[in-house]
């Protein structure tokens, strides 16, 4: 399969693979030699797994781009993954546009997450409260940013920026953006 994902990525325009490895060590050995822009990493690797992976690149290389491209769908993984420092999380039954997209967001420094895998938390979170970051989103709205503004503002994308306002929406049981501001002063989560 890795192969297979070196070809397809190859002849997309600008994005160049530079190596490949099997194992937890070999990556962190050609990281440091090749220091890519990107590099995707697999939750399942031998040796030690891909969290642990990460979490020793980014001892050297705080600044270190990385999207899982994994199987696994599982809330507990992705919420490691993310806390490890991954800029992304795909799983590998996305399609290679998808794929593409996510390898091009998260160079540009973005955080980007697949279609599923932000259903799969929206399901997780739906009658929990705000998260911090959904709290600051809130808030840009409240201040009439766009989808596209918040996104900037948040160093995300705009689709990630629209995610976050769907799941507030969704929690706060509001049928658009003003009420879900309005909501939000009800529930004492936005302060005048």
């Amino acid at each position: 399969m890795r192969a297979g994902l070196a070809n397809v990525l190859n002849l997309e325009p600008g994005l160049v693979v530079v190596a490949q490895a099997d194992d937890g060590e070999s990556a962190l050995t050609l990281w440091r030699e090749h220091q890519p822009d990107v590099a995707l990493l697999d939750l399942s690797l031998s040796g030690f797994d891909g969290i642990e992976t990460l979490r020793r690149l980014r001892v050297d290389f705080p600044k270190a781009r990385v999207l899982m491209l994994t199987s696994s769908e599982a809330q507990e993984d992705v919420r490691h993954a993310l806390k490890a420092g991954a800029f992304g999380y795909v799983t590998k039954n996305a399609r290679a546009t998808e794929l593409i997209a996510a390898i091009r967001s998260v160079h540009a420094g973005q955080q980007h997450l697949s279609e599923s895998i932000m259903r799969r938390l929206a399901e997780v979170d739906d009658h929990s409260q705000l998260s911090r970051r959904e709290v600051e989103v809130l808030s840009l709205v409240r201040q009439g940013f766009t989808n596209a503004e918040i996104g900037r503002l948040l160093g995300v994308s705009e689709r990630t920026a629209r995610f976050h306002v769907e799941v507030i929406m969704r929690k706060l049981d509001a049928s658009d953006r003003a009420a879900a501001v309005a909501r939000g002063f009800e529930t004492g989560v936005l302060k005048v």
